[in-house]
């Protein structure tokens, strides 16, 4: 059996040198190529036609960020993030939004209990929100004052119970739903909270091949086999976030973030939060193609999900047709790079 030899002196510089170091990052790099490629794969095992928005919602969960999904009933919303705990073997909760819904229904709530001594004491009983993966299903049928509960958990990961606060799981992703069909009875998101989501996407209705697909399944989707586990897409997201990013690509974003406030008819656009919403989800596109550093493609690719829910239109906008999609499309088509 032979024994490993001693380094020498040079040898363990190289070990720790910037040799060294690049070679860790390229398998790190990888490590997170093959995971999100595993991720989607699983993902449209189970969601029939909807392969762009699945990838953006596995790009959102490996940079750390949340995602709210906009479709009618049945187009699978609950189904793509039971999926994703059991994929990356996380903990999760649903929390369906209704009127009568208060916040300590969210965050949890202090109890009085008496012990076994007959002493009386307070006692906090965790919420839902304390999960890896939270669906926040049909979130805008909530009062202002329970939406509201999610934004301290979103923005600083934490809670507040009695002044003190609690950590959330980590990582912490919530997904959160709205129905477009029924707006009845529903409370508009705040911009403020609408920030706070990395992306806004849609689902759309799946082609012929797909339903026909969907049709053909006689039986629910088996669970799927965990890819990963917490500290896995941990690691995967310090990964992402040490993707190199360019003076031009930066600036390309800002400039993008600077331009959605020009268009005539946009009350307001972007601000600093999208910058770091697009170079963020940019990252992870580029180690998802294996890639060390970001290119302006990968920034223009998630630019309409990033951008869209951040534009906010005047009535006369509205009126004359114009959207939020259709503005994010035509910052792209002007705003061009600087050499």
């Amino acid at each position: 059996m032979s024994h490993a030899q001693p380094l020498s002196p040079d040898a363990r510089a190289d070990e720790s040198g910037p040799v060294r170091s690049a070679e860790r990052f390229e398998r790190r790099l990888e490590e997170g190529q093959v995971l999100a490629e595993a991720l989607c794969e699983e993902l449209a095992e189970v969601i029939y036609g909807q392969d762009e928005t699945l990838r953006d919602v596995v790009t959102c969960l490996l940079a750390g960020g949340h995602v709210l999904l906009e479709g009618a009933p049945g187009l699978g919303k609950t189904q793509i993030v039971r999926t994703l705990a059991a994929l990356v073997d996380g903990s999760f909760s649903r929390i369906q939004f209704t009127p009568d819904l208060m916040p300590s229904d969210v965050l949890g709530t202090s109890l009085v209990v008496t012990s076994e001594a007959g002493q009386r004491d307070f006692r906090y009983r965790e919420g839902p929100i304390f999960a890896n993966l939270v669906l926040a299903d049909e979130i805008n049928r909530a009062t202002p004052k329970t939406q509201s509960a999610l934004l301290e958990a979103m923005a600083e990961r934490t809670v507040s119970v009695d002044g003190e606060p609690l950590a959330l799981p980590s990582p912490f992703f919530v997904l959160a739903t709205e129905n477009p069909i029924e707006m009845e009875g529903v409370f508009p998101l705040p911009e403020a909270q609408l920030d706070r989501f990395l992306m806004k996407l849609d689902l759309s209705m799946p082609s012929l091949d797909a339903l026909t697909q969907i049709g053909a399944r006689a039986h629910e989707a088996r669970r799927p086999t965990p890819v990963a586990d917490p500290d896995t897409l941990r690691r995967v997201g310090e990964t992402a976030r040490q993707v190199a990013a360019a003076d031009h690509v930066l600036r390309y974003a800002a400039r993008l973030v600077l331009a959605s406030h020009e268009p005539d008819g946009v009350r307001y656009g972007a601000g600093p939060r999208a910058v770091q919403a697009l170079m963020a989800c940019g990252r992870v596109r580029a180690m998802m193609a294996g890639r060390p550093a970001v290119a302006v493609d990968d920034v223009r690719a998630v630019a309409a999900a990033v951008l869209g829910h951040r534009v906010v239109l005047g009535f006369e906008a509205e009126a004359r047709g114009i959207t939020p999609a259709s503005v994010v499309e035509s910052l792209l088509e002007r705003v061009t790079v600087e050499a």
